[in-house]
């Protein structure tokens, strides 16, 4: 039980990097002041540019990615691999050094995913694609992609743990999108512009 605390701790603290924050610093702002005021990788896009919000999104895709793949691959049970992919998008979601505030988790999330259940995310990234192409909302992709997840996860044979893990991730990146979704809902939400 030690080792799995250790291991939750050390993914937390790995997801708690604000890779949006540091980059925007970087290139002299801090994006909480700018545009939606997230730290992920759409605003960065938005506000920096592209090359920021792309390396925006691998920082954070790889803090989920890269925790779960340590365990998987390692002497540790199998079923500890997705609850530390829990623990890295609950720190980049709730970061330690940003007073518990966060991203909305979706690019992390993607990261544990190609972890535990790549399969799933090939089927939530084709609808991703798929409503990005009509509609050309991030957000609205993001809760759509979240939503079938536990879904593929369940009907690809995700094991019980896999499953939870899904459930949590679908649901928190949900209810971090729900001012999105009153913007989607009243026809102000920002289209994606490439």
């Amino acid at each position: 039980m030690m080792v799995l605390t250790l291991l939750l701790a050390a993914a937390y603290l790995i997801g708690s990097i604000p890779t949006g924050l540091l980059l925007g610093k970087a290139c002299g702002i801090d994006v909480r002041t700018k545009g939606s005021g997230n730290i992920g990788a759409t605003n960065l896009y938005r506000t920096v540019g592209r090359k920021v919000g792309a390396l925006t999104l691998v920082g954070d895709c790889l803090k989920g990615l890269l925790p779960v793949l340590v365990v998987a691959h390692g002497t540790f049970p199998a079923e500890y691999a997705p609850w530390v992919g829990l623990a890295a998008f609950c720190g980049h979601v709730f970061s330690i050094f940003l007073k518990f505030k966060g991203g909305k988790g979706v690019a992390t999330a993607l990261g544990v995913f190609l972890a535990v259940a790549p399969l799933a995310v090939a089927v939530a990234l084709v609808l991703f694609a798929l409503l990005m192409f009509i509609w050309r909302y991030v957000s609205l992709g993001s809760i759509s992609a979240a939503t079938v997840m536990p879904v593929a996860v369940y009907f690809l044979g995700g094991n019980s743990s896999v499953v939870m893990v899904t459930v949590a991730i679908a649901l928190i990146v949900i209810i971090r999108h729900l001012e999105n979704i009153k913007r989607l809902l009243a026809g102000t939400e920002n289209r994606f512009k490439a």
